[in-house]
């Protein structure tokens, strides 16, 4: 993995704590009263001066005072200039972590690229029209010899229980990158996705920004579920804050380059994120959203799709084929109750996965 910056300010030594300065100063200044300041460590030893006899040359209480003075005006002068220092030291040793910035994850060839797209295509041939896409685009991210895999942001629209989410969770696995999956149907999806000022109730980074600190992967998939049903987050002063708006700025190459995080209010890189946005309704969706993602539209699933569905999964996991028969049964009188949906079909799966290592005690 190619590795590239990815925090936008400047970050000093985390070791170069005030007491390590102040140390560092006071033996400066026992160096400089011994005539040895300028001359290299090893010739200090050589001239037989060790750190026994650099202690025992004296420094008056008022010049370590001075020096403690001067060592807080220089780490209040660092915290300024990294344009960290309205942060807390816990939330600055953090963002440290980024200083030697984060992985990039590449594809090196177009043949790699055909065979991640064929994998996909295999598991899940009625998600083709996104295949396709990502495929052209992992094709072109090669081509163009990109330090890491870029992909444009994706919109996927269709019925519910396609597996638009199953599908984007495969493509991180295949990518081998981080996925984090979030769920808009929750009122504070905007704060979930891109954290929250401080002043708000729930003030906090967002999940995007969490994933890139823990895994150190600057192009995670970003899963944001169900998208048109993402409520409007309110502060304690009546403030509104929606999830698109919150998303606008990180879909665009250029504003995502220098996006700046509403909790650590410091600015990161972005535009290498993939982000896969699903809805069952995307007219439900503002224009601006809907420009920088066009949606790409999905058809229903047939019953004859998911029973390939489960028998190939079920393959996969090593499940017998009497379990599958048993599955696929059970599958087909489910869904002469209600529309067939991968969610069913993975239930079932699931469920004589779960019978075959637990047998049923007569």
């Amino acid at each position: 993995m190619a590795t590239i910056p990815f925090i936008q300010c400047k970050i000093f030594p985390v070791e170069q704590t005030a007491d390590y300065l102040e140390k560092r100063f006071i033996k400066h200044l026992r160096l400089l009263r011994s005539g040895l300041v300028g001359q290299p460590a090893h010739e200090v030893e050589l001239l037989g001066v060790d750190n026994q006899e650099l202690h025992e040359v004296r420094i008056t209480h008022l010049e370590k005072s001075r020096i403690q003075k001067r060592v807080k005006k220089l780490i209040s002068r660092r915290q300024e200039a990294s344009g960290m220092g309205h942060l807390q030291r816990d939330e600055r040793e953090r963002l440290t972590a980024l200083a030697g910035g984060v992985r990039l994850a590449t594809l090196k060839t177009e043949h790699q690229a055909d065979e991640i797209a064929a994998a996909l295509h295999d598991e899940m041939p009625w998600m083709g029209p996104a295949t396709e896409q990502v495929w052209k685009a992992m094709r072109r991210s090669v081509r163009e010899g990109s330090i890491g895999l870029r992909l444009p942001p994706i919109l996927l629209d269709g019925p519910p229980g396609i597996g638009k989410s199953f599908w984007a969770r495969r493509l991180g696995r295949l990518l081998t990158v981080p996925t984090t999956v979030i769920e808009a149907t929750n009122e504070n999806a905007s704060f979930g996705v891109v954290g929250s000022q401080r002043g708000w109730g729930s003030a906090g980074p967002g999940r995007l920004i969490s994933t890139i600190l823990m895994e150190h992967v600057g192009n995670p998939v970003m899963v944001v579920d169900e998208v048109e049903k993402s409520g409007t987050a309110t502060s304690m002063s009546g403030r509104a804050f929606g999830l698109s708006e919150a998303l606008l700025p990180l879909l665009e190459p250029l504003t995502a380059r220098s996006w700046s995080c509403p909790f650590y209010q410091v600015k990161f890189d972005m535009s290498w994120v993939i982000w896969v946005l699903t809805s069952n309704n995307y007219h439900a969706l503002p224009e601006p959203l809907l420009s920088r993602c066009p949606p790409i539209s999905l058809r229903a699933l047939t019953t004859d799709e998911l029973v390939m569905f489960i028998w190939r999964e079920g393959r996969r996991q090593g499940t017998s084929d009497v379990a599958l028969d048993a599955a696929v049964e059970a599958f087909k009188r489910a869904g002469q109750a209600s529309q067939p949906s991968l969610r069913t079909a993975a239930r079932v799966l699931q469920r004589a996965a779960d019978l075959e290592c637990h047998p049923t005690l007569h």
